[in-house]
């Protein structure tokens, strides 16, 4: 295998996607953007969900908020939880109801109308994932996705849906959290720039 020309094909394969990224996104991203800020004017918070990457993802992307994005941005925290993040509570949950609730459950007990479910999702068809936009409906909470390919069963189950124009995974969640990036440094700069 020749390295160098592995490295610049698969940097070459991201930027493609991050190009078709602009027509395929744009709209969705400022659309998310609208749902966000409403949710946190109105007092709300942004519950993240994933697995794998795309919880670690969740993870990067709730301290964002709470934390910060823009350095020349002076805010105060923004309340954002990953779901992704509690052991015990996912070690509880998965033993005694189930990985496939284990976000479900803690929508139920954390969220309310005025928040927003963020999910993230390369395939869109995790269970424990769609589960969590059900149980978000239940509660009429609004929900975001952000996804790949077709988006899956969640894109039905979403308020809003950002779909990464590819079927790689890798390509997928770098997408996604360059989107992401993007995303949340507007809702910062709307609300305190």
């Amino acid at each position: 295998m020749n390295k160098k020309k592995f490295i610049s094909g698969q940097l070459a394969d991201s930027a493609s996607v991050k190009q078709k990224t602009i027509d395929a996104c744009t709209e969705a991203v400022l659309r998310a953007e609208s749902l966000i800020v409403a949710s946190l004017r109105n007092r709300g918070k942004l519950l993240f969900c994933g697995n794998g990457g795309s919880a670690a993802d969740a993870q990067h992307l709730a301290a964002e908020m709470v934390i910060r994005l823009s350095h020349d941005v002076r805010r105060p925290g923004l309340p954002a939880i990953s779901l992704a993040t509690d052991t015990s509570v996912l070690t509880a949950g998965g033993n005694d109801i189930g990985f496939e609730n284990v976000f479900a459950r803690q929508v139920e007990a954390l969220g309310h109308p005025e928040d927003l479910l963020i999910a993230i999702t390369t395939s869109g068809n995790s269970e424990n994932i769609v589960n969590a936009m059900k149980m978000a409906r239940a509660k009429q909470m609004k929900s975001g996705l952000f996804s790949g390919g077709g988006g899956g069963k969640c894109r039905a189950l979403a308020d809003i849906s950002i779909i990464i124009p590819s079927e790689n995974p890798q390509r997928i969640q770098e997408t996604h959290i360059t989107l992401g990036h993007i995303l949340l440094e507007m809702v910062e700069r709307e609300l305190f720039a």
